[in-house]
Formats: structure tokens, C-alpha cells, sequence
């Protein structure tokens, strides 16, 4: 939740800058050799559950790169995806959280980093007890893609004229279509350790729905990264350098949750913020981020007679569909909202008020979800309602008589 007095933040000047090489060659260079050698540079100090450590070799410990731990969300039975996999470190720690009926899916381009998150997936999975991890090689901005079949439909098709051209951009759509790397509605929990900076500036916004797209509803993504309090400057956005090292690409903090909320994703709540600065350039400090966001606020409102109270401490507070809760006052909600206040993160704050009688959906009538509410006692409790229960815990029936 938030206060109702929430101003929108300025827009970003950082993606309207020009930026005079490529990025992502940049990036991948760095990283291709951030899997040969250890390079110290590419990452922030990050506490991991430790026992989950313990059966990791060094090689995979030692070139893992990131800012955070979204591995800390992972549940027993969860469908994981890890955007911008790297060295798998991340992959074989959640491969053990979600437990044999779990699953968890790694997804680079970096062919050296690929090979060094397989090189010890069978020694993993007899320490774990079970293989419930695969990779894929996919941009995180373009999931569906699954770019090993594309290269090796390539390499059976070599490229010569347009009419190749053509060829190869039919059969990227129908990969997409038919064969997606990562499908619609197919992951339980999406993370991500200091990836999604990489990405450049105008494929963010195709990125975010991305992670909305392979979500199931009721999926959460939790998502580590690099955020800086004011937008980058000139000076470092053209530095190749700072590009790789998680500085250029860095979102504005403020931004960072909006891309989310734009996507479509709701209960976009901040998990952990690193106190004091990774880094600090030019005036401008860049930290990290982890942010938890939920999918799953879309469909349609159904009246079923139900309430919710907000507990505090604020006087009132607004969500992200423009309710409004006033502190200690029952609130009419649409059986979508009121099943998601039900869920974390809201939870804790709400108390939920089912109606006496239960609306069978079938003849739930449509809410009117665009306005806020109190809800009449005798909404929930029926019109009718004249039960009468006294101190000594005798109950007397509208008749008078009592038992």
C-alpha cells in the first residue's frame, strides 16, 4: 500500500540521451570475460544463505556477479526463472529452496557463461539429490526467443539475401509462437541479481513485460538491482566501462518501481535497499535494490458482500487501482480485491470481513471497482440479519425465544 498523497515522479532524461557505441557488445565482452577470469569489479558485497552455499563449487562462487539475493523468495514447489543466469549460482540455490517438485530455469546469452553454469550441473544434481535445473539461451528482453534453435536453424540456413532475410524473421516468429524459450503463464517466481541495468535503454519498458508475460497470475518477480538517486549523466552513460559495471544503465530508484506499476504488476513493495552506496560518481550514488511485485490484479470485479478493514497506521492509504482505505472503516470491495488484500503483501494490514451468507460467483452482479466505498454492516451480514446472542451465551431467535 501506499499514502494517498503520493506525487508522481519527474520523467527520466537518461534513456533521451545519445549513446555512441553498442551496448550490448560492451556488456557481453565483459561478462565473456568475467567467466574466464574473476573480475571483482562487477559486483557489490552480498550476504547468501549460507548452507545453500556449501555444495557450490569455487569456480561458480567465485564468478558469480550480482547485488543482491532474490533466491530468498524462492518456496518448495516453485516454477523459478533466473534472468541473466550467469555462472548459476543463483539457479542451484533456488534449485534447492523449490525442492524436487520445483523447477528452475537459467536464462543468459553468454555462451561462455552457459557452459560454465552446465559444466557442473550433474555433480549438482547428485549432491541435491535431483536435476530440476535447465538453461536457456534467451535475451531477457525477448523470452520467448529461444536463440540456441534460432543459431542452429542458421547455421542450416546461411544468410545470403533479403529473401533469407525474410526466412529468418519468419522462423524467429514462429519460435516465439510455437516453440518459446519460456512460455505465457508459466512461472511461479521471476528473479534477477543486477541483470536488468544491462539492458539498453529502449528495450526496458519490453523487458518489464516480459516478466509480466511468463508469470502465472498470482506469480510474484523479485528483483535485485543496481538504482541511482538521480539520473546519470552525459559523461557516464557514454562510458562503455560504466555500462558493464552496472553503473550507466543504472535505473532512477524512484523509476525503477514505476516500471513496474506500467507493466501492469501490483503490490510493488521495496525488500531490501542497501544503506550506503555501492558506488558514487559525479555526485551520484548508486546502490542496491531488491523490489517484489506481484501479477495477477487483472479480470473482472464481482460484488460478494465483502469488506476489509485497514489497521494503520496511516490515516488512510491508496492502492494501486486508486482504492482509498481509511483507517478503522469497513471498505466495499470486488471479490478480486478482496482475495488479493488477503495475500501478502497486504495481509498484516488488513482484517478481512466475509459475508454471512456466501455470493455464489455464478450470481455475483458486477462492482463498481471505479470508486471507494463504506461498506453498510448490514451488507455483509444480510438485510434480515436479527440474531440476538447474550453475555451468559444464550441465543435468541427474531421470535423472541431463547436457548
Amino acid at each position: 500500500m501506499t499514502e494517498s498523497a503520493t506525487t508522481a515522479p519527474a520523467s527520466s532524461a537518461s534513456t533521451a540521451s545519445s549513446i555512441d557505441y553498442n551496448i550490448e557488445s560492451a556488456v557481453l565482452d565483459r561478462y565473456q570475460e568475467g567467466a574466464r577470469e574473476v573480475q571483482p569489479t562487477l559486483c557489490c558485497p552480498t550476504d547468501y544463505e549460507a548452507k545453500y552455499l556449501e555444495i557450490l563449487p569455487d569456480e561458480i562462487l567465485e564468478k558469480d556477479y550480482g547485488c543482491g539475493d532474490p533466491s530468498r523468495y524462492a518456496e518448495p514447489g516453485d516454477t523459478v526463472l533466473d534472468l541473466g543466469s550467469g555462472a548459476g549460482k543463483v539457479c542451484y540455490i533456488a534449485s534447492q529452496k523449490v525442492g524436487a517438485s520445483g523447477r528452475v530455469i537459467g536464462a543468459d546469452f553468454n555462451d561462455v557463461m552457459l557452459d560454465l553454469a552446465k559444466k557442473y550441473q550433474p555433480e549438482l544434481a547428485a549432491k541435491i539429490g535431483y536435476d530440476n535445473v535447465s538453461f536457456v539461451k534467451a535475451k531477457i528482453q525477448d523470452l520467448a526467443l529461444d536463440l540456441g534453435k534460432m543459431q542452429a536453424w542458421l547455421t542450416a540456413n546461411p544468410i545470403a539475401n533479403l529473401d533469407d532475410i525474410a526466412a529468418y524473421e519468419a522462423e524467429c516468429d514462429r519460435l516465439r509462437r510455437e516453440e518459446p524459450a519460456v512460455a505465457d503463464d508459466s512461472v511461479d517466481l521471476v528473479v534477477s541479481n543486477c541483470v536488468l541495468n544491462l539492458v539498453k535503454p529502449e528495450q526496458k519498458r519490453q523487458l518489464f513485460g516480459e516478466l509480466f508475460r511468463v508469470l502465472k497470475r498470482g506469480g510474484r518477480a523479485v528483483i535485485s538491482d543496481i538504482v541511482c538517486d538521480e539520473d546519470p549523466t552525459p559523461t557516464i552513460l557514454n562510458d562503455p566501462d560504466l555500462w558493464s559495471g552496472c553503473i550507466s544503465g543504472a535505473f532512477r530508484e524512484d523509476e525503477f518501481l514505476e516500471m513496474f506499476e506500467d507493466a501492469g504488476f501490483y503490490g510493488v513493495e521495496i525488500v531490501a535497499r542497501q544503506s550506503e552506496p555501492w558506488q558514487t560518481i559525479d555526485g551520484i550514488e548508486f546502490r542496491s535494490l531488491t523490489i517484489r511485485a506481484y501479477k495477477g490484479k487483472q479480470g473482472e470485479c464481482l460484488e460478494r458482500n465483502q469488506a476489509v478493514v485497514y489497521k494503520g497506521p496511516w490515516k488512510q492509504v491508496l492502492d494501486d487501482d486508486g482504492h482509498i482505505y481509511r483507517r478503522g472503516e469497513r471498505m466495499a470491495v470486488c471479490d478480486k480485491t478482496f482475495k488479493i488484500l488477503n495475500r501478502s503483501p497486504y495481509a498484516d494490514d488488513i482484517i478481512a470481513i466475509e459475508p454471512l451468507e456466501e455470493v455464489p460467483l455464478e450470481s455475483a452482479a458486477e462492482f463498481a471497482c471505479h470508486k471507494s466505498a463504506v461498506r453498510d454492516p448490514r451488507v455483509t451480514k444480510g438485510l434480515d440479519y436479527r440474531e440476538t446472542q447474550t453475555a451468559d451465551g444464550m441465543v435468541c431467535d427474531t421470535d423472541g425465544s431463547c436457548c
